[in-house]
């Protein structure tokens, strides 16, 4: 669990090359890119690239996306303090992380017990304890919890989830990779009232699967 001086420049880098190279405006997503242990979050072998901007295999056939990736979707949410976050697909728990140093109120959930399990062990290590962490149907949502400010979706779904829409704030945004398995388009969704929803793309992105059932 050590995070060296080498680990902290390495993503003073990494922030600047988010900054200048990738257009990421928002101080409050660097400076929580910058705060977090990304080498933490995926195994020993890859630590020494683990501040390039590339993705990385984590448990369940997943992967930690590429920390450009990790920084578009948070800064697209537009988040202010203590707002609701809804994350569907917990994975290691870097992204979840970077939400909870932008000052979210974080819910989020995950469908692979195995990954359920390390998030939730890891963000305990390193003291950052979502508001809610579950393991479920992401496709299902949290509706006990809702409505929620914004929604961030980390998996590509071939179709809106419109529960997901139905769980979110008038006036709120929800940011989600859509399109078939080998390419998607990411989008954001800004619910104007219950019947008008406000829809923007921002280019094609590279995501696992949304998948419905639960893996126990």
């Amino acid at each position: 669990m050590t995070d060296s001086f080498v680990h902290k420049g390495k993503r003073k880098f990494l922030v600047e090359y988010l900054r200048n190279k990738i257009g990421i405006s928002d101080e409050n997503v660097l400076n929580a890119i910058n705060e977090v242990p990304r080498h933490l979050f995926i195994q020993s072998i890859f630590e020494e690239f683990a501040y390039e901007d590339r993705a990385f295999p984590i448990a369940s056939h997943q992967t930690i996306s590429h920390p450009s990736t990790v920084a578009e979707q948070s800064e697209l949410l537009e988040l202010k303090k203590d707002e609701k976050v809804m994350e569907i697909g917990t994975g290691c728990g870097y992204q979840t992380m970077v939400l909870m140093k932008m000052n979210a109120l974080v819910y989020t959930v995950e469908r692979q017990k195995d990954l359920f399990e390390y998030s939730k062990n890891k963000l305990r290590e390193l003291h950052s304890r979502p508001k809610f962490q579950s393991f479920g149907d992401g496709f299902a949502g949290l509706p006990t919890f809702a409505p929620f400010d914004k929604i961030l979706v980390t998996c590509g779904a071939e179709n809106l989830p419109t529960e997901l829409l139905h769980q979110l704030k008038i006036g709120g945004k929800m940011v989600i990779p859509m399109g078939k398995t080998d390419e998607q388009i990411l989008y954001r969704f800004t619910k104007v009232s219950e019947k008008e929803i406000h829809k923007e793309a921002f280019g094609a992105y590279k995501f696992v699967p949304m998948l419905g059932n639960t893996n126990i």
